[in-house]
């Protein structure tokens, strides 16, 4: 599968791999999957969805909380976890667990950020509790949502730099 410039594929039997190439350095990427005021402007999915909740506590045991609502209805979608593992600006593992999960259990998150010549390379891993599970998210409407997540990211990295 892809979309624009976001690839995402099945790797064995329950991981899905998601990469991204950004035109900024690394640090920029890791502050924007880290700091909520960042977070805010662009993990959003789909237009129409703002994020009433980001709570962020970057350390290792400390937990993370998003919560989305449609801005047209009002229904929200709440997940959360808690951080494994920190390197900055290159590495982030975490937990994910949706408050009304579509898949069985909870999945680790892995971010690995790769900066060449001023280009950030995103790899995502996301390893879930089953193949079941993996199917059901690469059946639902994820990819779209991440596209729209990262083509914003994309928009939002050149204003960070400038400042």
């Amino acid at each position: 599968m892809s979309t624009g410039s976001l690839k995402i594929s099945a790797q064995n039997e329950r991981e899905i791999v998601v990469t991204r190439v950004f035109d900024a350095p690394r640090k920029l990427v890791f502050d924007a999957h880290t700091k909520p005021a960042l977070i805010r402007r662009w993990l959003l999915g789909p237009d129409g969805w703002s994020m009433p909740v980001c709570e962020v506590d970057l350390r290792v045991g400390g937990k993370y909380r998003y919560v989305w609502q449609r801005d047209s209805d009002g229904s929200q979608m709440g997940m959360g976890g808690v951080y494994r593992e920190i390197q900055s600006p290159e590495r982030l593992v975490a937990t994910e667990r949706f408050d009304e999960s579509w898949y069985p259990g909870e999945a680790v998150d892995t971010l690995v950020l790769i900066e060449r010549s001023g280009k950030t390379t995103l790899t995502q891993t996301m390893q879930y509790e089953s193949r079941a599970a993996r199917d059901a998210v690469l059946q639902s409407p994820m990819e779209d949502g991440m596209a729209a997540g990262y083509d914003r990211l994309a928009d939002l990295l050149p204003t960070l730099e400038a400042k």
